[in-house]
């Protein structure tokens, strides 16, 4: 949907808005983002920095739109509706937009698709495809990010800030999903740059390793290091976290019968698509060789633990 729904609490007791997307009518709550009408009615407006657990914030300017009697383009993440608007997300002059918005974004960003981690499966990457970009005529002749170095001190993941594109989301993702606040954008303009902590790595910062922010960054600036060494995921599995009682719900994302990553399911009715270190990251013990598979008893303290069948276990 791009941006949360409406906070009731915020807009008032008005009952529904009726809005006009690309000529088609929909009813919506007050105070629906124009994006999140348009993706009901099932138009899907490029975005970058918009998803529907954060906070709209408008960054990234891809989801600029034309809405009759108002000048200019706005982001529609943004923009709330209003009744009797009518908007428009598709015309020659919002694609000319959207393309030299992205054709930046790739100006400034590595050119190895072919051999990144998020290799399709990256937002960047599917939006470029989205606007028709097609060429780059800006070169890397002038400053760029691209020599930025990669932050490997977390365990779990790895943070290339030369493939940043500063949307955000990851420090939005740690404000409101965690509420650690371990990571800023540091700098002005062309200096704007993600920062965690003081020291500038992860691991002497506040980071408590719960993943929001490498699950929120739409390229590979944030990413598992197992994904990293083995490859994107084939195939997913809608599981539950051992570690508690609190019954997180999880996709295992695996290749074959070995786990990739564990990402936090969104419709899970425990966590909601977030999770502690725990669930994570942890999940190495599952196929570990150590793994201790079958029973095993014990009839005092001091006597040697005895592998058993189930059924002698359990009576």
């Amino acid at each position: 949907m791009g941006t949360p729904p409406a906070d009731r609490s915020r807009v008032g007791s008005a009952a529904t808005v009726d809005v006009t997307i690309d000529g088609q009518r929909v009813t919506v709550e007050p105070g629906t983002s124009v994006m999140r009408a348009a993706a009901i009615c099932g138009v899907d407006i490029p975005k970058l920095c918009a998803t529907d657990s954060l906070d709209p914030f408008g960054s990234c300017r891809l989801c600029l739109v034309e809405i009759d009697g108002r000048k200019g383009t706005p982001a529609s993440c943004t923009t709330p509706v209003a009744p009797g608007m009518s908007v428009t997300t598709q015309s020659p002059k919002l694609e000319r937009l959207r393309r030299g918005v992205m054709e930046l974004y790739i100006s400034d960003h590595p050119l190895d698709c072919l051999t990144c981690a998020a290799n399709g499966d990256c937002e960047l990457q599917d939006m470029a495809g989205a606007v028709g970009l097609r060429d780059v005529r800006y070169g890397y002749a002038g400053d760029n990010h691209l020599g930025l170095q990669h932050d490997t001190s977390n365990p779990y993941f790895t943070f290339d800030s030369s493939k940043c594109i500063v949307c955000s989301r990851c420090v939005r993702a740690c404000e409101q999903v965690q509420g650690t606040f371990a990571l800023t954008i540091e700098g002005r303009g062309f200096g704007s740059r993600v920062a965690a902590g003081f020291n500038g790595n992860f691991f002497d910062s506040e980071c408590v390793s719960c993943g929001a922010c490498v699950q929120a960054c739409p390229t590979a600036t944030l990413t598992e290091n197992t994904v990293i060494e083995m490859g994107q995921p084939r195939r997913t599995v809608l599981t539950t976290c051992a570690y508690c009682g609190v019954g997180c719900s999880f996709k295992a994302e695996m290749q074959g019968e070995t786990v990739v990553r564990m990402t936090p399911y969104k419709n899970g009715g425990a966590n909601e698509g977030h999770s502690c270190v725990k669930g994570r990251f942890a999940w190495g013990y599952a196929s570990h060789p150590d793994r201790q598979l079958s029973p095993m008893i014990r009839e005092k303290i001091t006597d040697e633990w005895q592998t058993v069948s189930w059924e002698e276990a359990i009576t």
